[in-house]
């Protein structure tokens, strides 16, 4: 806590600095320039991978940087609410989909699949999961096509197909919102998939026309 903390005074000597007048501005509202749909992993900080200042980015974490797709049943949806509330209120102009490698969300996707196929009862522990399950279902389409595309593979290559596979489904699912689809199709809005190869150092970019992730940001130039 001590460093936290500590942070948070370095934050104010870098914002909040008289000769800085960045927080004048946004008292007064919020610009973003886009949303970005990220891991709640805390190896994948999105400010600090793209190096944002306070008010660059709306940002959304969960597990595995899943969108559900569209459905206004009246329940909760946090995903679709800040979703909403930056495309409809804020106008952002794009929307990035940032997926990494070694993605614990993914991974417990895969193995819950291959326990099934051994005919186990799913992973668990000493204390079993309530909540990751149902939520990481949201990504079956996803493994579905790995395992479709890859039945021999390992665990590992399955869950890093799928971690590519899950950004692709969550840029399908958020073309399922009718005011997201509308701004698409008249230019105004911009969906982008992003990959974070945490052991390469590498940032990918999904490719729609050629179906394939390319390297947006190549190696570390010091690599």
């Amino acid at each position: 806590m001590v460093r936290l903390t500590g942070g948070f005074r370095r934050f104010q000597n870098r914002w909040y600095h008289p000769d800085e007048p960045l927080f004048d501005a946004l008292r007064q509202g919020q610009s973003p320039q886009a949303l970005l749909i990220a891991c709640s992993d805390s190896r994948v900080d999105p400010v600090l991978l793209t190096d944002s200042r306070p008010g660059d980015l709306v940002i959304v974490r969960n597990v595995a940087n899943l969108v559900p797709p569209y459905d206004p049943d009246g329940g909760s949806h946090g995903v679709s609410a800040a979703l909403e509330y930056a495309v409809k209120h804020l106008g952002v102009r794009d929307i990035i989909v940032m997926g990494h490698a070694c993605c614990g969300g993914i991974r417990a996707l895969v193995d819950e699949a291959e326990e099934g196929e051994k005919g186990g009862e799913g992973h668990g522990g000493s204390e079993a999961d309530e909540f990751i399950g149902p939520w990481v279902s949201v990504a079956r389409k996803a493994l579905a096509k790995v395992m479709e595309t890859m039945p021999e593979a390992s665990a590992a290559d399955r869950a890093r197909l799928c971690e590519k596979w899950s950004v692709r489904l969550s840029l399908d699912d958020l073309m399922t919102f009718p005011w997201v689809r509308s701004r698409v199709d008249a230019g105004e809005l911009m969906l982008h998939g992003w990959y974070f190869d945490l052991q390469s150092g590498e940032l990918l970019e999904y490719d729609p026309e050629r179906e394939v992730f390319h390297p947006l940001v190549g190696h570390p130039r010091h690599a």
